[in-house]
């Protein structure tokens, strides 16, 4: 049985993908898969497989040995369990930048395309196949695209995945502006996670300059009820920080309606953060990023100590 799964802090693509990618290998070519989870799905993801009628899969603390592996949207091993470069990966799919440190028993197949989800790749990989998916698959593949373009805000967003969402709602009858909503009130409802917890909701770790940087992301369409938590927040970062390794944990109040992020600042290094790489002029505990949505393509690229 070939396990699916994405990364650590599943979000909506990771966790869709992965059932979509399970399901096409079992279903239509005849490879028996189940998907898997690094984590607890995020409030929308959670939402989104309500809807689907999908039932949330288990949840995984690591890999064995040897173990027939498949990676969904992410080739990072920092995101992957600890024991990922023991186990038999047979496949990547993603659409992320390439992060190294994957190793693999065998040549395999890696696909990772400049799209804004990987739903999107999955769904070119099918080719005709695509068709074959149920309803279900069908609202979880435009879940991950409307999830990973913010509705078509986010500056990844390509007409490729436009086009896919626009053609997988008409054919579930599904108005998008509305399911959005509906999709992006569940990511905002936060109200029920710790401090600690928020931040590593959405995040994903990384080295710039030598400093090991965890890059939180909050999208939200109520920025100012995460906004109302920033003094807990900012006091958790030290010891969020400390238990997974980094120098500093990074939090961006994306907020969607506004299209911009707001970037807190707890301390000299993360005022210096975002000076370098936003050309921001930092006065307070706060600052305001305009037309910042994008993590993979605006932020961390742009990152600088």
């Amino acid at each position: 049985m070939i396990k699916v799964f994405g990364h650590k802090s599943p979000d909506t693509d990771a966790t869709c993908s992965a059932i979509i990618w399970a399901w096409y290998l079992s279903e239509v070519k005849g490879t028996p898969a189940t998907p898997a989870l690094l984590g607890e799905p995020n409030t929308e993801a959670a939402f989104v497989l309500s809807r689907a009628g999908v039932d949330k899969p288990q949840i995984i603390a690591d890999v064995a040995e040897g173990e027939d592996c498949v990676v969904v949207d992410t080739n990072n091993p920092a995101e992957l369990p600890a024991s990922i470069n023991g186990a038999n990966l047979l496949q990547v799919i993603d659409h992320h930048l390439l992060a190294g440190g994957l190793k693999t028993r065998a040549p395999i197949e890696i696909t990772i395309r400049p799209l804004a989800c990987t739903a999107t790749v999955m769904h070119d990989l099918m080719g005709a196949d695509a068709a074959k998916m149920p309803a279900s698959i069908k609202t979880l593949a435009l879940s991950c695209i409307l999830s990973d373009t913010l509705a078509f805000r986010s500056p990844t967003t390509t007409a490729h995945d436009r086009a896919l969402a626009e053609a997988l709602a008409q054919d579930l009858g599904v108005s998008i502006p509305d399911y959005a909503a509906e999709m992006f009130a569940a990511k905002s409802d936060v109200s029920a996670f710790s401090d600690a917890e928020l931040l590593r909701m959405d995040s994903k770790e990384y080295e710039v300059g030598g400093k090991q940087l965890r890059v939180s992301v909050l999208e939200t369409t109520a920025p100012e009820v995460v906004l109302a938590r920033k003094d807990a927040l900012m006091a958790a970062m030290p010891g969020v920080a400390q238990a997974d390794g980094a120098d500093q944990v990074l939090l961006f109040v994306v907020d969607i309606l506004r299209e911009e992020a707001t970037l807190l600042v707890p301390n000299d290094l993360v005022k210096t953060i975002a000076e370098k790489s936003f050309g921001a002029s930092v006065t307070g505990d706060t600052v305001v990023l305009p037309g910042i949505m994008s993590r993979k393509k605006q932020i961390i690229p742009a990152l600088a100590v």
